[in-house]
């Protein structure tokens, strides 16, 4: 059993929660995911079944697209409403959309990141929410992250009793980003406090929200013995790379890890090519300067 599984992970489950339900579901051990999506958060978590696990870095290297919500007048020790109020500065006006889009055109591009004390990044071995969890404080590393785009579709809505503005959001980013510190960043540029109110991960690996299957979906396949709606082959994590069918010649040199020239595929000019053969994807190889050929770089399958 060997393929992409486009799950929709719901609210109140771990990412970690989701793959040891699909490895009882699917009575396999060889599951994982691509990209954690915090307990909170729901939406495209696609999971990687058998020999698909190898392809688990290009899905998380794809772009992410989020929708949710910030709301402005308040902030949390997590950065979203799973966490305790540490500050409250209460709005007397709501923010126009002038000014609120001026601000997230501050933080588009290529940015600089901290992560939040309330995430996995590992200082010194530990993760920083064992840190937070514990009281301690650590010096937290930037990152450079690319946001594609955030966008807003208008002001959203201010309570003028509790002096909060609350604002829909859309997020194109890369991996490695996190958007609950681009609304609490959305804030910082506004002169208030912010929390990430909520949130939808939209697209990942590929895969849109309406791509989706739910667990039960899932289970229901699995009992039917018709996994074909539901299992993706691997090539959906390798679209980016040009695609060369393998003679069953070369198929052959492939499977023994074979250098191979340009000319034996089909004149490839790429720097990384997909080698196909009886229309699966069974690995990638990568042009080598020093040797002036295409080595092995990743294999998937090799029958």
């Amino acid at each position: 059993m060997d393929g992409i599984i486009p799950l929709y992970k719901e609210r109140g489950l771990t990412s970690f929660d989701c793959v040891a339900k699909l490895r009882h579901i699917l009575h396999t051990k060889k599951v994982g995911h691509s990209g954690t999506l915090d307990p909170s958060v729901d939406g495209v978590l696609p999971i990687c079944i058998g020999s698909a696990t190898k392809v688990v870095p290009y899905l998380m290297a794809s772009g992410k697209v989020y929708r949710g919500t910030v709301t402005l007048g308040l902030a949390t020790t997590t950065e979203d409403l799973d966490g305790d109020v540490v500050e409250r500065q209460a709005l007397t006006r709501p923010f126009t959309l002038a000014e609120l889009t001026a601000g997230t055109a501050q933080l588009t591009g290529t940015i600089q990141q901290t992560p939040p004390m309330y995430s996995a990044v590992k200082v010194r071995g530990r993760k920083l929410y064992e840190y937070a969890r514990a009281g301690e404080t650590v010096e937290r590393p930037t990152r450079t992250v690319t946001v594609d785009h955030f966008t807003l579709q208008d002001a959203g809505t201010f309570d003028a009793e509790a002096g909060t503005q609350t604002v829909a959001f859309e997020v194109g980013c890369s991996k490695g980003t996190y958007v609950r510190t681009l609304a609490v960043d959305l804030g910082r540029l506004l002169g208030v406090p912010a929390v990430m109110a909520s949130l939808t991960r939209q697209q990942s690996g590929g895969f849109t929200l309406d791509q989706a299957v739910t667990l039960d979906q899932v289970a229901a396949a699995m009992a039917a013995e018709d996994l074909t709606t539901i299992l993706r082959p691997i090539d959906y994590a390798l679209t980016a790379y040009p695609h060369v069918a393998l003679s069953d010649r070369v198929w052959q040199l492939v499977k023994n890890g074979v250098f191979l020239t340009a000319a034996e595929l089909d004149g490839a000019t790429a720097p990384e090519v997909a080698l196909t053969y009886q229309g699966a994807t069974k690995c990638l190889y990568q042009w080598s300067e020093e040797k002036q050929q295409y080595k092995p770089l990743k294999m998937f399958a090799v029958n």
